[in-house]
């Protein structure tokens, strides 16, 4: 495999408008033909999705996506730059997926990994830097170790770098890229919000065992109290001729 350099990325890059990893990736799957490269972008949608990036898109729907069981709901904004675009099948098939895979993805909690505040990366790195399996190694190899681990799990709270549900071979932000190019439209996932039946609420927490207990208590009968002196004096009216009989033999 060609090594991959820095400025054949940057000329790739200039070329197609496609962000650096993506550069770097077509690069790579072509042994760094650059020419091959403009190709595989513009099939995966990336090379034309990547310069509409900057356009305003202030159009689009709000979409919703109730899970089986009516118990995990979604609500999503998706915004391209026009209202015929909004209206179109695919711009609404697109948000559909995306809001699916919100409902499939209970540890997303922001669009994009850019919009996660400092303070999460920074707890996310004190948290990695004091575990065991690292405290013996070199300041150095520590601080990569670390850095690694933490984009991977910023990464496991972003929507756009996650796996598509119906094609693992690709994640959201590629799929969204691909209708991009379809639509010739600037696309852009803009908030969401995920509802789960019966989340915040403290519910009370009960022995099922002692509730049976104390429900069959309360539905006892009483009279089986009374029930024991009957039995007694039946048993004493039968021993008593017993006696009687022994006492005539004498």
């Amino acid at each position: 495999m060609a090594e991959i350099s820095a400025k054949l990325v940057k000329d790739l890059r200039d070329k197609t408008g496609a962000g650096m990893m993506d550069c770097k990736k077509a690069l790579k799957e072509n042994d760094g033909n650059i020419e091959k490269s403009i190709e595989w972008l513009r099939q995966k949608g990336i090379a034309s999705a990547s310069k509409k990036e900057g356009r305003i898109a202030a159009e689009g729907i709000i979409g919703s996506y109730i899970h089986t069981g009516d118990r995990v709901g979604v609500l999503v904004e998706v915004n391209c730059e026009t209202d015929f675009v909004a209206r179109r099948d695919e711009f609404k098939s697109l948000v559909r997926d995306v809001a699916m895979q919100i409902v499939a993805c209970p540890n997303v909690e922001y669009v994009r990994v850019s919009d996660i505040p400092a303070e999460i990366s920074e707890k996310e790195k004190s948290i990695e830097m004091g575990r065991d399996d690292i405290a013996n190694k070199p300041e150095a190899m520590r601080e990569k170790i670390v850095e690694g681990r933490i984009q991977k799990r910023l990464k496991e709270l972003s929507l756009m770098d996650q796996p598509f549900i119906k094609d693992q071979n690709i994640s959201v932000e590629e799929l969204i890229k691909q209708v991009v190019s379809k639509l010739g439209e600037n696309i852009q996932v803009r908030r969401f919000s995920r509802f789960v039946l019966g989340e915040g609420i403290e519910k009370e927490e009960t022995n099922f065992a002692e509730e049976v207990a104390a429900q069959a208590g309360l539905n006892k009968k009483e009279p089986v109290a009374e029930a024991e002196p009957k039995a007694e004096a039946e048993s004493k009216s039968e021993a008593e001729p017993k006696k009687e009989k022994g006492k005539k033999k004498k």
